[in-house]
């Protein structure tokens, strides 16, 4: 199957944190359902310009059996009559990236490639996006993979991006080691499918993302029964999404376990104020056996 995906992207592996991942922008629909394929432990293709999709899952199979990724780019360019309309990346953990950019894409189009990453783009506005690109990612060395991912594809979009404009666009991160836990190995999957400004939801949306991990670290805490530590994560989740109800809630809910009764109701009532479902669903909490209150601090609740 070949889609038009005129399209910047980026695809890089830091062996440092044992993370891969690509991240992508398009004027075009649902990019990330057509450019990105990434497998933990395998390594990531990048498919564009008119894009030959079966490059994805075959290129990730013979990565799979060991394949080089110059060797499978070879390997996937020579059976395909079309290998001058396509751009393709292949990378791997242990190995230089491969990448193809096709005499025949459409201008400005060309990839710039350094340690552990590629990037690559086709009907652009400038020729210089690639390369902006890579000086971006070089550049965030001390960020996250995910932050460097995006701060790499802002580059390109400074520098005038595709040449119709902006539609979509996706990140997605693996590990290089696979642990065979589907829930582990992929660390971050977040598209934006049509949006005016994509890029910038895709930065909002890594915001939330942010904010829910500590969330879930603060819920593991409290199974743990380390109610300090849950409170830390709480606080951190509610300083990068302070508008997110559910946040402020679980924050409350962890104060009130904490026995800091003053401070927990005190949050708890500003969440109640803007939904009540909220205090509903904390005097169910007990009989789910997810918190412990006295009838106090019952009937306390019951006063909000």
């Amino acid at each position: 199957m070949s889609t038009y995906a005129h399209t910047y992207s980026i695809a890089a592996i830091d062996p440092d944190t044992q993370e891969m991942g690509i991240a992508v922008q398009s004027h075009y629909f649902s990019v990330g359902s057509v450019v990105p394929w990434a497998r933990a432990g395998v390594g990531l293709v990048a498919t564009q310009a008119l894009v030959n999709m079966q490059y994805g899952p075959d290129g990730l199979a013979l990565l799979e059996q060991g394949v080089s990724p110059r060797d499978t780019l070879e390997r996937l360019l020579a059976d395909d009559e079309g290998r001058e309309y396509r751009q393709l990346t292949v990378l791997a953990p242990g190995h230089a990236p491969a990448t193809h950019t096709g005499s025949g894409c459409i201008a400005e189009a060309g990839h710039a490639t350094g340690n552990h990453y590629s990037c690559q783009a086709n009907m652009m506005l400038n020729d210089t996006v690639w390369g902006a690109m890579a000086e971006a990612f070089e550049s965030h060395a001390e960020t996250r993979l995910p932050e460097r991912l995006l701060a790499a594809l802002q580059a390109a979009e400074y520098q005038g991006g595709d040449i119709r404009g902006r539609q979509s666009a996706a990140i997605t991160v693996v590990r290089t080691t696979a642990t065979g836990r589907a829930t582990d190995d992929r660390i971050l999957d977040l598209r934006v499918e049509d949006h005016h400004s994509p890029l910038n939801e895709l930065d909002r949306l890594l915001s939330v993302d942010r904010a829910y991990r500590h969330a879930n670290a603060g819920d593991e805490a409290l199974e743990h029964g380390d109610v300090e530590a849950a409170l830390a994560e709480f606080r951190k989740a509610e300083s990068l999404q302070p508008d997110i109800l559910e946040l402020r809630y679980w924050h409350a809910i962890s104060l009130l376990t904490a026995g800091r009764e003053t401070e927990g109701l005190s949050l708890l009532s500003e969440v109640v104020s803007r939904n009540r479902n909220w205090l509903e669903l904390t005097l169910r909490l007990p009989d789910a056996g997810l918190a412990d209150f006295s009838e106090a601090l019952i009937a306390r609740l019951k006063d909000l």
